[in-house]
């Protein structure tokens, strides 16, 4: 991850029992914002280090866009949502 990025967080408990967390990454280049669905009870510090992993592994697969070395397609994340800001 880079130095320049920061991550802020903001939960909301769901009727399901489980957490909403939105989050902004606040880039100068690329700000983007998010929503990752946590089904169990986790301190804020590790909330961060998956968010910040998940954003890691799709900068990777954006990178392994080769034609030559095809990577199989990954499969959907529906507990975590990415966009522009």
């Amino acid at each position: 991850m880079e130095t320049g990025e920061k991550i802020s967080i903001t939960t909301k408990t769901l009727a399901s029992g489980n957490c909403q967390v939105k989050f902004y990454v606040e880039d100068e280049h690329k700000p983007q914002y998010g929503y990752l669905l946590v089904t169990e009870p986790k301190p804020v510090g590790a909330i961060i280090d998956e968010i910040k992993n998940r954003l890691e592994r799709r900068r990777n697969e954006m990178m392994n866009l080769n034609p030559f070395f095809p990577v199989p397609p990954v499969e959907e994340d529906h507990k975590f949502y990415l966009f522009s800001a």
